[in-house]
Protein backbone atom coordinates (compact mmCIF):
# COMPACT_ATOMS: atom_id res chain seq x y z
CA UNK A 1 0.00 0.00 0.00
CA UNK A 2 1.16 3.51 -0.81
CA UNK A 3 0.54 5.81 2.12
CA UNK A 4 -0.56 9.23 0.91
CA UNK A 5 1.00 12.23 2.61
CA UNK A 6 -0.60 15.67 2.50
CA UNK A 7 0.75 17.72 -0.40
CA UNK A 8 2.99 14.92 -1.74
CA UNK A 9 2.11 13.30 -5.10
CA UNK A 10 1.79 9.51 -5.03
CA UNK A 11 3.47 9.02 -8.41
CA UNK A 12 2.55 6.55 -11.13
CA UNK A 13 0.72 3.28 -10.64
CA UNK A 14 3.51 0.72 -10.38
CA UNK A 15 1.50 -2.45 -9.77
CA UNK A 16 2.02 -5.37 -12.15
CA UNK A 17 -0.73 -6.34 -14.59
CA UNK A 18 -2.47 -9.58 -13.61
CA UNK A 19 -4.43 -11.67 -16.13
CA UNK A 20 -7.99 -12.34 -15.07
CA UNK A 21 -9.06 -15.90 -14.20
CA UNK A 22 -10.35 -17.73 -17.28
CA UNK A 23 -13.86 -18.00 -15.83
CA UNK A 24 -14.10 -14.17 -15.76
CA UNK A 25 -12.89 -13.59 -19.33
CA UNK A 26 -15.62 -13.22 -21.96
CA UNK A 27 -13.38 -12.08 -24.82
CA UNK A 28 -9.92 -10.74 -25.45
CA UNK A 29 -7.14 -10.99 -22.88
CA UNK A 30 -8.09 -8.44 -20.24
CA UNK A 31 -5.84 -7.87 -17.28
CA UNK A 32 -6.17 -5.68 -14.20
CA UNK A 33 -3.91 -3.95 -11.73
CA UNK A 34 -4.57 -1.85 -8.68
CA UNK A 35 -2.95 -0.15 -5.75
CA UNK A 36 -4.48 0.84 -2.42
CA UNK A 37 -3.49 4.46 -1.84
CA UNK A 38 -4.87 4.87 1.65
CA UNK A 39 -6.73 2.78 4.20
CA UNK A 40 -8.11 4.81 7.04
CA UNK A 41 -11.29 4.81 9.09
CA UNK A 42 -12.48 1.51 7.62
CA UNK A 43 -12.36 2.72 4.00
CA UNK A 44 -9.87 1.99 1.24
CA UNK A 45 -9.03 4.49 -1.46
CA UNK A 46 -7.27 3.10 -4.50
CA UNK A 47 -6.65 3.17 -8.22
CA UNK A 48 -7.71 0.25 -10.44
CA UNK A 49 -7.09 -0.39 -14.14
CA UNK A 50 -8.58 -2.84 -16.66
CA UNK A 51 -7.00 -3.37 -20.08
CA UNK A 52 -9.14 -3.77 -23.23
CA UNK A 53 -11.35 -6.83 -23.33
CA UNK A 54 -14.56 -8.12 -21.78
CA UNK A 55 -14.82 -9.64 -18.31
CA UNK A 56 -17.39 -10.44 -15.64
CA UNK A 57 -17.24 -9.78 -11.92
CA UNK A 58 -19.17 -10.02 -8.67
CA UNK A 59 -18.82 -6.62 -7.06
CA UNK A 60 -18.05 -5.33 -3.59
CA UNK A 61 -19.44 -2.10 -2.16
CA UNK A 62 -17.66 0.87 -3.71
CA UNK A 63 -18.00 4.24 -5.34
CA UNK A 64 -15.69 5.01 -8.24
CA UNK A 65 -14.83 7.84 -10.61
CA UNK A 66 -13.44 7.06 -14.06
CA UNK A 67 -10.18 8.93 -14.63
CA UNK A 68 -9.27 7.67 -18.11
CA UNK A 69 -10.33 5.20 -20.78
CA UNK A 70 -13.67 4.05 -22.11
CA UNK A 71 -16.05 1.15 -22.05
CA UNK A 72 -19.45 -0.07 -20.98
CA UNK A 73 -20.49 -1.45 -17.59
CA UNK A 74 -23.48 -3.81 -17.87
CA UNK A 75 -25.46 -5.04 -14.88
CA UNK A 76 -26.39 -8.71 -15.13
CA UNK A 77 -27.95 -8.91 -11.64
CA UNK A 78 -29.76 -6.89 -10.70
CA UNK A 79 -30.81 -5.96 -14.23
CA UNK A 80 -30.10 -2.24 -14.59
CA UNK A 81 -29.39 -0.03 -17.62
CA UNK A 82 -25.73 -0.14 -18.75
CA UNK A 83 -23.42 2.75 -17.95
CA UNK A 84 -21.06 4.24 -20.56
CA UNK A 85 -17.68 4.60 -18.92
CA UNK A 86 -15.65 7.73 -19.71
CA UNK A 87 -13.60 10.21 -17.69
CA UNK A 88 -15.71 11.91 -15.03
CA UNK A 89 -18.40 9.22 -14.77
CA UNK A 90 -19.24 8.31 -11.15
CA UNK A 91 -20.79 4.93 -10.29
CA UNK A 92 -21.85 3.23 -7.07
CA UNK A 93 -21.68 -0.56 -6.86
CA UNK A 94 -23.12 -2.73 -4.10
CA UNK A 95 -21.90 -6.05 -2.82
CA UNK A 96 -23.08 -9.00 -4.88
CA UNK A 97 -23.90 -7.13 -8.10
CA UNK A 98 -22.97 -9.22 -11.13
CA UNK A 99 -21.43 -7.08 -13.84
CA UNK A 100 -19.86 -7.29 -17.28
CA UNK A 101 -17.04 -4.86 -18.10
CA UNK A 102 -16.53 -4.16 -21.82
CA UNK A 103 -13.38 -2.07 -21.97
CA UNK A 104 -12.40 -0.52 -25.30
CA UNK A 105 -9.59 1.74 -24.04
CA UNK A 106 -7.63 0.95 -20.85
CA UNK A 107 -9.86 2.04 -18.01
CA UNK A 108 -8.49 3.76 -14.91
CA UNK A 109 -10.69 4.55 -11.93
CA UNK A 110 -10.20 5.80 -8.42
CA UNK A 111 -12.40 3.99 -5.91
CA UNK A 112 -13.53 4.28 -2.32
CA UNK A 113 -14.58 1.03 -0.66
CA UNK A 114 -15.46 0.08 2.91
Amino acid sequence: MIRLSPGVPAGELDAAWQPLPAEQVVSGSPATRYVVLDSDGGRDVGVWEHSPGVSTDVEADEVFVVLAGSGLLSFDAPALPPVSLAPGVIVRLTEGMRTTWTVTETLRKVYIAP
